[in-house]
């Protein structure tokens, strides 16, 4: 009884967040990202003001789908618990298999990226908190990198792996969602071996 009942709970949850980001996103691309309030938003999913602060910290994250919580903290404090690596080659693969491992916990779907393209176009100024978004990330990233493999703050090694990795997501997501052939493990993975056999790694 208590799973299913914690079972249905992550399923509202799920939900609500779902919601308030598809609506935020169809909205901005409506009426642009100043034509509608967080009332607003919250009437037409049905949620109060302060429910939508548990989820998201301000309207642009909602638009962006960043919430307050991380989908990825067990995932990453496992990647931490594992290192530090025998070698440069395991680091990668760990590194590999964490961001797979992240698409695949809640990576975006087709409605998402359409949802945030149209925003973007009718809300051009929401490009710089996209940026500003990345830029976070990739940083907190380097920081999860360093903390693995117990480096100082600042090692360049940790800003590479992850500068690289990342110029992989881009090009992978456009290819699965481009004919859905593949998953995105192997068209991902494909990848990174092609890196190993460039630089003999």
């Amino acid at each position: 009884m208590e799973e299913s009942a914690l079972s249905s709970r992550a399923r509202r949850t799920a939900e609500t967040s779902r919601g308030l980001r598809a609506v935020a996103r169809r909205l901005t691309a409506e009426r642009g990202f100043g034509g509608f309030t967080i009332e607003e938003l919250c009437a037409e999913v049905g949620v109060s003001r302060r429910t939508f602060f548990n989820y998201f910290a301000s309207k642009e994250n909602a638009v962006m789908g960043v919430t307050v919580w991380s989908d990825f903290t067990e995932l990453d404090e496992a990647f931490v618990a594992a290192g530090p690596s025998a070698s440069s080659a395991d680091l990668l693969d760990a590194a590999t298999e964490l961001a797979i491992a992240r698409w695949e916990t809640a990576g975006p779907t087709i409605a998402d990226l359409e949802g945030i393209r149209g925003a973007l176009e009718r809300s051009p100024q929401l490009l710089a908190h996209f940026v500003d978004l990345a830029t976070q990330g990739e940083r907190d990233d380097i920081a999860l990198v360093e903390r693995r493999e117990g480096w100082p703050a600042g090692d360049a090694r940790a800003a590479v792996l992850v500068q690289v990795l990342g110029a992989f997501a881009r090009p992978t997501t456009l290819e699965f969602f481009g004919d859905g052939a593949a998953e995105f493990r192997t068209l991902f993975t494909r990848r990174v071996q092609l890196a190993r056999s460039l630089f003999t790694l």
